[in-house]
């Protein structure tokens, strides 16, 4: 059985949770990616339940607020943030609580990371599934590491992680390599593209030069038995239409290429 492809509130970006969970209705997306943030609507449990049943979607995922630019959404603790994002997967029945590893200013929290994860999996129930970042760089110079462990979620024992294959297209990394070194600890993938510059471009997939093509087909081949979701940068599209077409055309993307036996 191929697995559920989902779709990312962030791939909405500038419009809101409420509009991801319409597209997803109408365009036959399996199931929504909440990415917790400064949209309003996205931080309330009641309000996503509610979203999910009147468009009859159900959330596969919750994103912790862990981006720079949603440091302050539901405080400036980072525990404290990822037990209400586990909170919030529970009260809508997700079992995958998405989290980057800690920025390199974060030292206690990033001390205390890898184990601190493991125990919130054991207390929760939910599956903390650490995703892969990037060295930091300029267009023509070395990278920096700000992460901590790192950025490379191989190279810790994480039981669940996360595939990004725009991060992966940054950091210059063989996606299918690094599943083929998780194995059965890989739980989630995020769908999208990038060309290998400098900048998080998150890419319809098929439009960059990361292989998404082949690294669908490899999860296809071993069983991956995770989700899917297709997490894409709209906010340079001219109107909803254009929106909506760049999210059709990644849904027929992941549909073809994650198929057992596509070509």
């Amino acid at each position: 059985m191929a697995p559920r492809i989902g779709l990312s509130t962030v791939s909405v970006y500038p419009e809101s949770s409420a509009h991801a969970f319409a597209y997803a209705a109408s365009l036959g997306y399996d199931t929504v990616e909440v990415m917790v943030g400064i949209d309003a609507l996205s931080q309330q449990s009641s309000a996503i339940q509610q979203l999910s049943r009147h468009h009859g979607v159900p959330v596969s995922a919750v994103h912790a607020p862990c981006l720079l630019f949603t440091q302050r959404v539901w405080g400036t603790e980072p525990w404290g943030k990822l037990e209400r994002s586990a909170e919030m997967a529970a009260a809508l029945g997700a079992e995958v609580v998405v989290v980057h590893p800690p920025f390199r200013w974060q030292k206690t929290y990033a001390r205390d990371f890898v184990d601190g994860i493991a125990a919130l999996e054991e207390s929760s129930g939910i599956a903390f599934a650490v995703e892969n970042m990037y060295p930091w760089r300029a267009s023509s110079s070395r990278g920096m590491e700000m992460y901590l462990p790192g950025w490379d979620p191989s190279d810790e024992p994480y039981a669940n992680t996360t595939i990004d294959l725009s991060h992966a297209a940054i950091a210059r990394s063989d996606p299918v390599a690094m599943a083929e070194r998780l194995g059965d600890r890989l739980r989630h993938i995020h769908l999208t593209d990038g060309t290998g510059s400098a900048k998080d471009e998150h890419l319809v997939p098929g439009r960059g030069s990361i292989g998404a093509e082949e690294f669908l087909r490899h999860l296809a081949r071993v069983g991956f038995a995770g989700e899917i979701v297709v997490e894409i940068n709209t906010r340079k599209c001219r109107d909803t239409a254009e929106r909506e077409t760049d999210l059709r055309e990644s849904l027929e993307f992941a549909r073809e290429h994650s198929a057992v036996g596509a070509p």
